[in-house]
This record gives C-alpha cells, sequence and structure tokens, in this order.
C-alpha cells in the first residue's frame, strides 16, 4: 500500500477508536453531569453503564462469524449505519428509561467499531508488522479514549450541556461512516461458518457475559449482599455459562474451543490479562474516585488527563518501534515496575493532593499500561495462529473477558476494597475523637466559630462542630482508604515483576538443559 494511502486507514482506524471509545466513555465520565438533564439519582445513573456493557461484553464473539461469512464490507458498512441511527436517537433522549434502551442498542451498535478500529489499523502495514507496529498502534488509540473523553468532555458541557457530548458523538459516527465508504478494507473469502448450534450457544454465552457485566457495573453501588436480585443475576449467569460450556464441549466443531481455553498456557494468558486489568483500575477507578472524593470536577483534571493521554501515546509509539518477537518479557518488566513505582507514589496522597501532584505517577502507569497490551496481545494471536485459525474466535473470547469484564471487575472490586477500609479508618479515628480531648474540644469550637454570628444556642452550635469535624474524619478516612488501594495495586505489580522475572530464569534453566541435552545425544 502506497505510504499516502496508508496514513489514510491510520486516520479511519483513530477515528473509528474514538467514536467508539467516546460512546462507551462518555457516560461514565460524566454520570454527575448526566443525573440533572434525565432526573436521575447516583444509583439510577449507574445503569447507564451497565446497559452499554451489557450486550457489549459478548457480541463481538457473534460478530467474527457473520463477518466471516456476510463478507468484510457488508458488516463494515452494516454496523457503522447502525450506529449513525443509534447516535441520532441520543438526540431525543428526555428521560432515564429512554436513555437505559438506547445505551443498550448504542452498546450493540458499538460492538463491531472497535473490530474495525482494529482491521483499519493493521490493513496499513504488511504482514509482518501487522503484530508488531500494527498491534500497537491499534491499542494506542483504544487506550487513548478514554483520558481525551475526559479532557474535552468540560469544553463541550460549557459549550452546549449534555446535548453538546451528543452532538460530537453523532459527529463522529458520521465521519466514521464516510471513511468506511470512501476506504473499503480488503475483501476476504466468505464461508459458510455460522451453524445452528452457533446462535442457541451465543445466546447462553450473551446472557452469562450480560449478567457478568450489569453484577460489576451496579453491584458496588447496591452492595453485594444486600440486594437480593444480585444473588439470582449471579446464579442466571452460572447457569447460562454452564449449559454453554455443556453444549460447546459437545460439539464436533464448537464455536468455542474450551479444551484450549483451559490449557496451562492460555490459563496463564488469561492470568496476565486479569492481573494488568486489576492494576490499571488503579488509574480508571482509583485516582479517578480519590479526585471525586476530594469534591474536584472534570473541568479541574483535565491537566492531568492531558499528562494520561500524552504518556499513553508516547508509550504506544515507543512499544510500536521497539516489540519484536522474544522481547515481550523484557516489555512486561518495564511496564509492571513502571506501574508499580507509579502506584506506590500514589499511596501517599493526602487531603492536600491536587492533579498536578500526580503529573508523574499517573504518567508512569498510563506508559506502563501503553507498555503491557500490545506484546501480549500479540503473544496470544501468535499462540492461536499457531493452532489454526478456527483458534483465533477462540483467544477473542479471552481477550473480551480479560478487558471489557477485566475491567468492569478491577473497578468493582477495589471500589469496594475502598468503601470496606474507609468504615475500617473511620471506626479508628473515631474512637480517638472524644469531647473531653483538649484538641478535639479546640477543634471544635474552631470549627463551630464560623457559624456563631448566626445560631446563638450553644447546644446547637456545638452540635453543628461536631458535625463539621464528623466530615472531616470522614473525608480523611477516605484518603487513607484510597492510599491502601494504591499500595495494594503496588504490590500487586511488583509481585508480578518478581513471577515474571522467575518464569524467565526457569526458562532459561529449561532451554539450557534441553540445549545440553541435545548436544550430549549428538555426542
Amino acid at each position: 500500500m502506497p505510504p499516502g494511502r496508508a496514513a489514510l486507514y491510520m486516520v479511519a482506524s483513530t477515528l473509528l477508536a474514538m467514536t467508539q471509545g467516546f460512546g462507551m466513555n462518555f457516560v461514565a465520565a460524566n454520570l454527575p453531569q448526566l443525573q440533572g438533564p434525565l432526573g436521575a439519582t447516583s444509583t439510577e445513573a449507574v445503569w447507564l453503564v451497565a446497559a452499554y456493557m451489557a450486550p457489549n461484553a459478548s457480541l463481538s464473539i457473534a460478530l467474527v462469524k457473520i463477518r466471516n461469512q456476510y463478507g468484510l464490507r457488508n458488516f463494515a458498512e452494516l454496523g457503522i449505519a447502525v450506529f449513525l441511527v443509534v447516535s441520532v436517537m441520543h438526540i431525543f433522549i428526555t428521560d432515564l428509561h429512554s436513555a437505559i434502551v438506547l445505551r443498550f442498542f448504542a452498546g450493540m451498535a458499538a460492538a463491531p467499531l472497535s473490530t474495525l478500529g482494529f482491521l483499519y489499523m493493521l490493513e496499513a502495514f504488511s504482514p509482518a508488522r501487522k503484530l508488531t507496529i500494527g498491534i500497537s498502534l491499534a491499542l494506542t488509540n483504544i487506550a487513548l479514549a478514554a483520558p481525551l473523553t475526559r479532557i474535552v468532555s468540560p469544553f463541550l458541557i460549557d459549550i452546549g450541556g449534555v446535548r453538546a457530548l451528543l452532538y460530537l458523538e453523532l459527529s463522529l459516527a458520521m465521519l466514521a461512516f464516510a471513511a468506511i465508504y470512501l476506504l473499503p478494507l480488503t475483501p476476504l473469502p466468505r464461508a459458510k461458518v455460522i451453524e445452528k448450534l452457533d446462535i442457541v450457544s451465543y445466546l447462553f454465552i450473551a446472557i452469562g457475559f450480560g449478567s457478568a457485566a450489569v453484577i460489576f457495573a451496579v453491584g458496588r453501588t447496591y452492595w453485594w449482599l444486600e440486594a437480593e436480585w444480585i444473588g439470582v443475576l449471579a446464579v442466571v449467569m452460572i447457569a447460562a455459562l454452564t449449559i454453554a460450556a455443556v453444549l460447546e464441549l459437545n460439539r464436533a466443531t464448537p464455536l468455542i474451543d474450551l479444551r484450549w481455553l483451559f490449557s496451562r498456557e492460555v490459563m496463564h494468558f488469561a492470568a496476565v490479562l486479569i492481573l494488568f486489568r486489576l492494576m490499571l483500575a488503579e488509574q480508571t477507578a482509583v485516582a479517578s474516585n480519590f479526585f471525586q472524593i476530594m469534591g474536584l470536577q472534570n473541568d479541574q483534571l483535565t491537566g492531568l488527563y492531558s499528562c494520561v493521554a500524552l504518556a499513553t501515546l508516547a508509550s504506544g509509539l515507543v512499544c510500536a518501534a521497539i516489540l519484536k518477537p522474544s522481547r515481550e518479557p523484557a516489555i512486561h518488566m518495564v511496564a509492571l515496575m513502571l506501574i508499580g513505582v507509579g502506584a506506590w507514589l500514589d499511596s501517599h496522597a493526602t487531603n492536600l493532593t491536587r492533579p498536578h501532584d500526580m503529573y508523574l505517577s499517573q504518567a508512569m502507569i498510563a506508559a506502563g499500561g501503553g507498555l503491557f497490551l500490545p506484546p501480549a496481545i500479540a503473544a496470544g494471536f501468535t499462540m492461536a495462529l499457531r493452532k489454526g485459525p478456527q483458534y483465533i474466535l477462540s483467544f477473542i473470547v479471552v481477550f473480551l473477558a480479560t478487558q471489557s469484564l477485566g475491567g468492569l471487575a478491577g473497578s468493582a472490586i477495589f471500589g469496594s476494597f475502598i468503601t470496606l477500609r474507609e468504615k475500617f479508618h473511620s471506626n479508628i479515628l473515631a474512637q480517638a475523637m472524644t469531647l473531653t480531648d483538649p484538641l478535639v474540644a479546640a477543634r471544635i469550637a474552631q470549627l463551630s466559630a464560623a457559624y456563631g454570628r448566626t445560631i446563638t444556642d450553644q447546644a446547637m452550635l456545638k452540635a453543628e462542630g461536631v458535625a463539621l469535624l464528623s466530615q472531616q474524619v470522614t473525608r480523611e478516612a477516605n484518603v487513607l482508604a484510597h492510599n491502601d488501594a494504591f499500595f495494594v495495586i503496588a504490590l500487586l505489580a511488583v509481585a508480578a515483576a518478581i513471577a515474571l522475572a522467575i518464569h524467565r530464569i526457569y526458562v532459561r534453566i529449561k532451554e539450557a538443559g534441553a540445549v545440553s541435552g541435545a548436544a550430549a545425544a549428538k555426542a
């Protein structure tokens, strides 16, 4: 492909990734701003995220076979057309219920865009560079969508409110629609690959993955053991996935090869990806929640997210330049150390910590994320191709389950951890707050003095001071809880780095033994 045309395909890939990423992130990044126009509480607004992720978590599994049977161009044109229609319908949202329904269909319509973003980037490169430069740039585009959404959202809301976000999503969808028609992908040979049992298996997989996505998205808000329907949904998830597994294990040509998925090599690969997603929750969930607790809004965090975006872009370009087979362990070691050091720096936060204090640490974590995923995906894709083209779909299942569901699980796990640790620290701090302590009494008097001119009743004035002190105790407990989460993530990164080093030493010893054995046999 000529360089000029290759550049156009790379731009189209970036456009598709931004279209999909902005549509996915603009709700999660602006939940407080959406509550007013939709007349929703903070608890109800979380369902917008759950509705989007429920179909999105599994639909790419079905799209692989649909693309192979009905043609790549038909798949691309229909996918972007459906997304465009859903984007237009978003403009007419007036209440929460219609918004939840549209977010569900938006999650379905956006599933082809992530695939197309990958394919357009890979189209621009020769086969030898698809799994190095191509995959690095494609994943960089996907990672850039989240920080860019938080950077542009405050400016758009200032200009035209929440509807300005919808207009941007619609504009991107129109541009992507034009790009797909002007820049067709290389057609692939069609084959009749969809069987009747594929549809049945996929329906159970979709129910299982969708139930898991809903549980992870809203479980922390309603709390895991308080809402009875969460337990019912968990039973539905387990039953659906069990039925799908039974169907797939008894088919001659399964939709997903479960025996290969549960092999030692693939389980190790899946564990690496899950651990990565858990560590990246430091940036996507813990750090953002910390500043929200401190009372900061998105417009005060644009500098921080600009650093994150620049670090993500730089690390993606570096990874594209250095990624080659056999370099994956070294790149992963650097990524883990960056994430570990960044999380450890964040674990020293106080109530005076502001975004500029985390520029370095968050840039390190973003760079670690940009370096970690491309080598892992390239190695997994190569592992699947080694077994045969039919194993690519099984690999996609591993990737989707660890990234989409893993991202939700990471946010849910660390969000719940912060809640529990906040209660723990609140109890410890409250036990030390006694009115007989002169320091506590002085603090209450200092806090209540601001209301001395408006409240003349001394008992009410003292009660107001106690309430203000209680708020400060809760704030400090939240800071300590977030520091605990940062520190746990740092420990995870260090433990993963140690495990990687031990694994590499074991592999080297094994290879050396095999070489010496072969030499002895030859002698």
